[in-house]
């Protein structure tokens, strides 16, 4: 089960593996497997996984998809984790305010600190602090260099 959910592999991929290893079981006893234990993998996962910063750097970038301009926006907490995207038309006090707002309701709690790239949206929607030092954001402007591929 653990091959099946870790690498891009198929149950008779894992099960020609098996077999390689002198363990004789079918792909559907596999496919038993990870339909029965798979909750409990992912449970595991999730304990394993750091807990959610409380360091939080917010950014948005302008994206083009099919010619019509989109703004991505991002939150990464000071582990580097991603903790919530959203793809919005406009890049107003309406849009920072709806992003926030479902970045808390995913994550649960408020951040301590909240880093930005002082975008007045932000600080008209709601009260944050804006830490002005370029190499302390730069570590998610480094993280959207993906953009040009899409």
């Amino acid at each position: 089960m653990w091959l099946y959910h870790t690498f891009p592999l198929s149950f008779r991929d894992i099960e020609k593996m098996m077999l390689y290893r002198d363990v004789t079981v079918t792909y559907e006893a596999i496919r038993g497997w990870c339909l029965k234990f798979a909750q409990s993998y992912v449970n595991k996962i999730r304990k394993q996984r750091l807990k959610t910063g409380d360091k939080w750097h917010l950014d948005e970038v302008v994206i083009t998809i099919k010619g019509e301009q989109f703004y991505l926006w991002r939150a990464v907490d000071q582990h580097g984790t991603v903790l919530d995207i959203l793809m919005q038309r406009r890049r107003n006090t309406a849009a920072a305010y709806r992003f926030f707002r479902k970045l808390l309701k995913s994550t649960g709690f408020a951040p301590r600190v909240i880093i930005t790239d002082k975008l007045k949206s932000y600080s008209a929607g709601f009260s944050i602090s804006v830490c002005s030092r370029l190499r302390v954001f730069d570590s998610i402007e480094r993280s959207h260099d993906y953009r040009d591929g899409i």
